[in-house]
């Protein structure tokens, strides 16, 4: 796979796919931890002496058309923030009603990719307006969340650039192949959620490698059986009056503590209870920070639910640390049951 190292980045106009999907409230980002995860690779940039480094990324579902509460405007703002002694601007997507604008700022964010239908049709005209708006001369994939889509940011514009994966990517990779190949022992895997025909291919694919594996949340609550050995299903549960099992119970949580104390390779994929409500968010707060405090172990989050609720976690215990908290959602199960990626395809057939 082709990486930031194997590019002559000096003076070049580059544009990078970030995955600036993040939670925006009243016009204001309320977790920028993603925005965080680029920097990395912006800043590589920087120091390796790029001219001008323009940001993609999408926003939400607005359906291909644009919508004022999906835009990224407010992205920018926090890369100011971040990024203080470099010039940032924000431009509008090139469509066939408005002349291409151009800005001088070392770094440039377009307004949501996803305004324009183009985006999710793989359009490679689309592609090619981007491409030549923003006159990059070579593409970089640090998108890990959207490699599973088959989108122009994605797949076509990969094939009209020289292109290759950034850091956030690169470690994604790297976090995501060791556990699944060569794991720590003992190696735990933590399944929650709500649907069994989501987490079944995960459990198939892991049983060989993995010692210990849990079920929790609706799964568990909805009377999953496994005659595995080294399968433990939560056996006791938070209950409401009308009797749903909404967490589960303090016997579950406490065998759980147990195996994650032992344990050098955590994966972590689901939530434990109806998080939603912190009523039945118990066992999930207490997994987290088990997890998030161990030092002795390659510690893994991933799906979207879960990687959400520690995300939020870490802003109020930041003490915590992980190996890994995937930014890839649908991407890292694809990617852990050993399906092919569109956008690691595309970067994998460019040529430099």
């Amino acid at each position: 796979m082709k990486t930031l190292q194997d590019l002559d980045l000096h003076n070049k106009t580059i544009l990078v796919r970030v995955d600036y999907n993040v939670p925006i409230s009243s016009g204001k980002i309320t977790n920028d931890l993603r925005i965080r995860a680029s920097l990395p690779t912006i800043n590589y940039l920087l120091e390796k002496g790029a001219k001008q480094i323009y940001l993609i990324s999408h926003l939400g579902r607005p359906e291909g058309k644009p919508v004022k509460e999906f835009s990224l405007a407010p992205a920018v703002k926090t890369l100011k923030k971040l990024l203080p002694n470099q010039t940032v601007d924000f431009l509008e997507l090139p469509s066939n009603n408005n002349a291409s604008k151009h800005s001088d700022a070392r770094i440039v964010l377009l307004e949501n990719l996803r305004f324009d239908p183009g985006e999710e049709d793989n359009s490679t005209e689309f592609a090619k307006k981007i491409v030549n708006m923003t006159n990059a001369e070579l593409f970089v994939q640090d998108g890990f969340a959207v490699l599973h889509r088959t989108h122009a940011s994605t797949e076509a514009i990969a094939k009209i650039l020289p292109s290759c994966i950034g850091l956030l990517v690169e470690n994604e990779l790297k976090n995501l192949t060791k556990v699944i190949k060569n794991p720590n022992h003992p190696a735990l895997l933590v399944i929650g959620g709500a649907k069994i025909t989501d987490k079944s291919p995960l459990i198939a694919k892991l049983s060989s490698k993995f010692d210990h594996i849990v079920v929790g949340g609706k799964i568990a609550a909805d009377g999953y059986e496994s005659n595995d050995s080294k399968i433990y299903v939560a056996e006791d549960f938070d209950e409401t009056s009308e009797g749903k099992k909404l967490d589960i119970g303090p016997v579950s949580t406490a065998k759980i503590a147990g195996l994650i104390t032992d344990a050098k390779t955590i994966l972590w994929n689901g939530l434990l209870g109806y998080a939603e409500d912190p009523t039945y968010a118990t066992s999930s707060t207490i997994v987290a920070e088990l997890i998030g405090e161990k030092t002795d172990a390659t510690t893994i989050v991933c799906g979207g639910d879960t990687t959400g609720f520690v995300e939020n976690l870490m802003e109020k215990h930041q003490n915590l640390k992980y190996s890994l908290i995937s930014t890839g959602g649908g991407a890292s199960l694809e990617f852990i049951l050993g399906n092919k990626l569109p956008g690691l395809e595309a970067i994998k057939h460019t040529s430099l």
